[in-house]
């Protein structure tokens, strides 16, 4: 159900490749597009201005918090739209709350917001203290903390190499069985201390690198913890019943496996006949974007239009 209007907070947020999204999405006046990671509201902001008039801007997060922002930004702009809580997976359901059978674009950021990185609350990073939980909805599911203390050795270290492409993933994966079984891991700092000393980097030496010993543990518990590939999968199934002729699908993926995932199902669909054009390449990233918004680096815009 759509939510109420909550107290906003300042953060200042770059929406990611925001130029590729536009012109592939091709928002006009009275098209209905949908945002399905509104985030903090970059992207659903410059698509609710191109909409308007008289078309529709549907908005959806999985995490409540992300919703407060994203609202504060877009009911500025006096233009329609409309927010709810919930994962994309659950895209055609949402739209027929919102009274909506089909519509013209459909934009999903499977990025994380940085205000979620940024709150040492959350446990999504490595280079803050705090809970070990990861979860993009704070109020479901079970958070990393759980996960790591009860997966096995095995599961542990294929999750890490698969999700995270890390390949000391079954040293991390064996000092993590023998440290909780002294103490569980609770805390961001415990877990990162036991990657460190499982790929052999001391704390002051992780903190200088380039890319942090622990950054694709954390990831792949990410993945893990949201259930994010197979929202992913559901998401990619669903899209061709939800766009209309010439309605344009556009993801921006941040790591191999999301981004092989909606390669490989544009690709199926523009040889079935699904889509009639689908990005021969992906588009990246400017570097005065990259020194802008240097979170931007690995990201990969992909899009494909409707039959």
């Amino acid at each position: 159900m759509s939510l109420p209007p909550r107290a906003p907070r300042d953060v200042r947020h770059v929406p990611v490749l925001l130029a590729g999204v536009l012109a592939a999405i091709d928002p006009r006046p009275g098209k209905t597009v949908v945002d399905c990671t509104a985030g903090l509201g970059g992207h659903s902001a410059e698509m609710l201005r191109c909409v308007t008039p008289g078309g529709r801007l549907i908005a959806l997060d999985f995490d409540p918090a992300n919703l407060e922002l994203a609202r504060a930004k877009l009911a500025p702009l006096g233009g329609r739209f409309d927010l709810f809580h919930s994962n994309f997976a659950a895209l055609p359901t949402i739209l027929a709350q919102a009274g909506v059978e089909k519509v013209d674009g459909v934009l999903a950021d499977l990025g994380v917001a940085s205000p979620q990185i940024d709150d040492p609350t959350r446990g999504f990073s490595y280079r803050a203290s705090g809970p070990l939980d990861m979860r993009m909805d704070p109020t479901r599911g079970r958070p990393a903390s759980t996960l790591v203390n009860r997966m096995s050795e095995r599961e542990l270290a294929a999750a890490l190499s698969e999700l995270g492409n890390e390949t000391d993933a079954p040293m991390i994966a064996r000092l993590i069985v023998e440290r909780r079984a002294k103490n569980p891991i609770l805390t961001t700092d415990e877990l990162t201390a036991i990657v460190c000393e499982a790929r052999d980097f001391t704390l002051q030496r992780a903190a200088g690198a380039k890319l942090h010993p622990a950054a694709r543990t954390y990831q792949a518990l990410r993945i893990l913890v949201n259930r994010e590939l197979a929202n992913l999968e559901r998401l990619l199934a669903v899209l061709p019943d939800v766009l209309n002729p010439g309605g344009v699908a556009a993801i921006i993926s941040f790591h191999s496996g999301e981004d092989r995932r909606v390669k490989d199902a544009f690709r199926e669909g523009r040889r079935s006949g699904i889509y009639a054009e689908t990005s021969p390449d992906p588009i990246l990233a400017t570097e005065q974007e990259i020194k802008a918004n240097p979170r931007s680096r690995s990201a990969k815009l992909r899009w494909a239009v409707r039959s």
